[in-house]
């Protein structure tokens, strides 16, 4: 019976294995922190710890503090999510939210369902609706309607909006499942370009708060904001999170994701 094999710092193989192994960590982090990040058009090299964060997709100043010297970045959003946010509203919110939503209707329809190329805010998470309304209020997210209507709204304003059009039923529309073909990008993602896939936020498997019901969408209203969001057109996005997944997808690719959840509308329309 043979001894076992024992490997020191003397073998050759094993030293080359280790040296490898090593080269290829530092590469991966060097490619991962610091050459990906960089390529990205808005972005501004503070420092390794910055390019950690912000591949993480986590912040890396705390308390609002700016390092020395150094103004702070502009904040792409004011609003911090909240779970008080995704309450159900009352029935009073409910009635208030209604009347005020005739102002809405032009766009958005008179049950929140647009034939406009606008998004359908039927069954919409009340914290989106919310999010959305004080983005447009602080000029956070561009567009002279939203911001002329948004600037005139209290903040139980925006509330009962949020609680009258999430109290309308999300109608032809059906949450997606990983029972029905998928396009890759909502299914899985793409771990290698960073792209986290659709479904673990937007609804239907999992839900991350402020993350908006898309199943029903109109295919134009979403490829304009995936366009926009890639471009760094739109930027009210946290932490620039679906810059992030936006930027590396092709024309193609958004395509494919918009249609698919425009599609969602026609599938289980009576």
């Amino acid at each position: 019976m043979s001894e076992p094999r024992t490997y020191t710092w003397s073998n050759r193989g094993f030293r080359w294995s280790v040296l490898s192994l090593v080269g290829l960590t530092v590469i991966a982090m060097l490619v991962g922190f610091i050459w990906l990040p960089a390529v990205h058009p808005d972005f501004q090299s503070e420092g390794l710890w910055a390019s950690i964060c912000r591949a993480a997709g986590v912040p890396y100043r705390w308390g609002g503090a700016g390092q020395a010297g150094k103004a702070t970045e502009p904040l792409s959003t004011k609003v911090v999510l909240d779970r008080q946010m995704a309450r159900v509203g009352t029935t009073e919110a409910v009635g208030r939210g209604a009347t005020l939503a005739l102002n809405c209707t032009m766009c958005h329809g008179a049950r929140g369902l647009s034939s406009s190329d606008a998004p359908n805010l039927a069954g919409q998470y009340p914290e989106v609706v919310i999010k959305q309304l004080n983005d447009y209020k602080a000029g956070k997210r561009s567009s002279a309607i939203m911001q002329a209507l948004a600037g005139r709204l209290s903040d139980r304003d925006i509330a009962d909006l949020a609680a009258y059009y999430a109290y309308l039923p999300k109608a032809r529309t059906a949450p997606t499942t990983y029972d029905e073909s998928l396009p890759s990008l909502v299914r899985t993602g793409d771990p290698l370009r960073n792209i986290a896939p659709c479904i673990s936020c937007h609804g239907g498997v999992d839900q991350k708060l402020g993350a908006p019901w898309l199943e029903g969408m109109p295919k134009a209203y979403l490829v304009t904001q995936l366009k926009a969001f890639a471009t760094g057109a739109r930027r009210n996005d946290s932490e620039a999170q679906m810059r992030n997944m936006a930027r590396p997808m092709t024309e193609s690719e958004i395509d494919a994701v918009a249609t698919f959840y425009a599609r969602k509308a026609q599938s289980s329309a009576p």
